[in-house]
């Protein structure tokens, strides 16, 4: 039987039962993410759980362990495409799974590139007759960071010269948006190889039509000095290309939710309840963290090993109180009856999850951000002496036109200014301009219209009765030292001054110790 038609899909039944059907028909099926194989099922094993109204995929194996929150599944010819979230993370990303006919993806997937290569360099000789392509490439370059999914490669005219780099219709949004990464890092290796021989006027890239929103978003706080920036979007059918403008992406549609109201003392009984499952001396460990005015999680060092939902009870104006311990295929409802073994679960997860303790472990080594952001929230100072200790938001909410939905801390400087920190406690090609992402954001949402007296996000509950700065807030990239890729820096010096930027490098046993090993900054203007 085929894997069902299930684009769209909300019901998390419905999209279980998508998922079993595809398994029961491919039990030789493989999970790819971004065309690498994570699971091959003739040797992997699976569950699914729809509770709480929540469909949760847990796959394992010997060499790994995965467990993902299931938002839609969609039918491919190839077989289904689940957009998952990681517990904890705000960032939904792609798993495909393929049946076994179709283990030659990687071989459709490059015979695609080939085509879109010489699709690519076809409408650039349409499109602008007077120059000429040279050197197009799909090739892999791991020392350059440049894989396979970007088309690059230059257009010249006598001594001037443009560096091009597109990306085809049938790469993941996450390989789409990180075009102007790597647009940077090609523009800036052209120049360096050119020696003098051409002259390089900038960068064209070329996107998918309908995908321009976010790289426009991003090219509009690029340094016109530096370079020229042009963004074209390609209908692969008729082959149309079509320039962007940067003043074309608006405000991305972006809102924000209003900042809870801090007081719990409605969920004083459940808290209690909750504390009595943790070690007595590893209670002032536990943070409380609000989620919404009726749900209340409780994390170990960024790690959510319980909460509380208010819900509404049925044709009441009452509430019932539902505790809950453990994620994903784990979460259990607290009851009489499994109480003892609760607190044993999370009495294992307190003796693992600790700084002293074996890097290996699972537990230990989950959600290594949230970990970092747990310690660096009470930390502030440490970045930047000019930063204050409170107050300080975590995963402040911020919905656009992107699945990059929630900032990492937000925080306010002495002088009122605000301060967006993007952390990463592993390597990332794309935390300069994630990091953009969250600043032009709060940006956006912190100035004063000529009617408004309140600032934006004060009226949303945040920071009240401070007086804030209306300069644009500060941008903070904070990772440990070796995991800061070396694209980061060569992005950041091709943003224009507006945008202040310091980049903190951490020493690499900051669970132990917040210890700052150096600090690079934006030039002064």
């Amino acid at each position: 039987m085929p894997p069902r038609d299930s684009a769209d899909q909300i019901d998390p039944q419905q999209t279980a039962s998508a998922i079993t059907d595809f398994f029961q028909t491919y039990p030789h099926a493989a999970i790819l993410e971004h065309g690498a194989l994570l699971f091959d099922m003739r040797s992997a094993q699976w569950s699914l759980n729809t509770d709480h109204n929540r469909c949760t995929l847990h796959l394992w194996s010997e060499e790994r362990n995965l467990t993902r929150r299931v938002l839609s599944a969609e039918a491919r010819s190839s077989g289904l495409r689940l957009s998952v979230q990681r517990f904890g993370q705000p960032k939904p990303t792609t798993l495909d799974l393929v049946s076994k006919q179709e283990r030659r993806l990687p071989t459709t997937r490059d015979a695609a590139r080939r085509q879109y290569l010489r699709t690519l360099e076809r409408v650039l000789v349409r499109n602008f007759p007077e120059w000429k392509p040279a050197g197009f490439s799909t090739a892999m370059d791991l020392e350059r960071s440049f894989g396979p999914a970007y088309a690059r490669g230059v257009i010249t005219r006598g001594q001037q010269a443009w560096a091009v780099l597109g990306v085809g219709p049938e790469e993941s949004a996450q390989t789409i948006d990180g075009v102007l990464t790597l647009g940077i890092l090609w523009l800036q290796l052209c120049r360096e190889r050119a020696m003098g021989k051409h002259l390089f006027a900038g960068l064209r890239m070329v996107v998918p039509a309908g995908t321009a929103a976010l790289t426009l978003a991003r090219m509009a706080w690029l340094n016109p000095r530096i370079a020229q920036w042009e963004l074209y979007e390609l209908d692969p059918r008729s082959e149309e290309l079509t320039q962007r403008e940067p003043a074309d992406h608006g405000n991305l549609k972006t809102r924000l939710i209003h900042a809870p109201n801090p007081d719990t003392t409605r969920f004083d009984v459940a808290i209690t309840k909750v504390m009595e499952l943790v070690p007595a001396e590893a209670r002032e460990l536990v943070e409380q963290r609000l989620r919404s005015a009726t749900e209340l999680a409780f994390l170990l060092h960024g790690l959510e090993f319980a909460r509380v939902v208010l819900r509404s009870a049925a044709n009441s104006f009452a509430h019932t109180m539902e505790i809950t311990v453990g994620a994903g295929a784990n979460e259990t409802v607290l009851e009489d009856a499994n109480r003892e073994s609760l607190r044993a679960l999370v009495g294992e997860l307190f003796q693992r999850r600790r700084a002293e303790g074996d890097s290996n472990d699972p537990l230990f080594r989950m959600q290594p951000e949230r970990w970092m952001e747990s310690r660096l929230r009470t930390s502030l100072p440490l970045m930047d002496e000019a930063l204050r200790v409170s107050p300080v938001y975590t995963q402040v909410p911020a919905f656009a036109a992107t699945d990059r939905g929630m900032l990492d801390l937000l925080g306010v400087t002495n002088g009122g200014r605000l301060a967006v920190l993007e952390l990463k406690a592993d390597e990332d090609l794309h935390l300069a301009l994630q990091a953009l992402d969250y600043w032009i954001r709060v940006r956006w949402h912190a100035r004063l219209a000529a009617h408004e007296t309140v600032n934006p996000l004060q009226q949303h509950g945040y920071f009240p009765g401070m007086a804030l700065s209306q300069d644009a807030p500060l941008m903070y990239l904070v990772a440990p030292a070796l995991r800061i890729h070396p694209a980061t820096e060569i992005v950041l010096r091709h943003l224009k001054p507006e945008v202040e930027w310091h980049l903190i490098a951490l020493d690499e046993h900051w669970r132990t110790e917040i210890r700052v090993t150096f600090r690079k900054h934006s030039p002064k203007v």
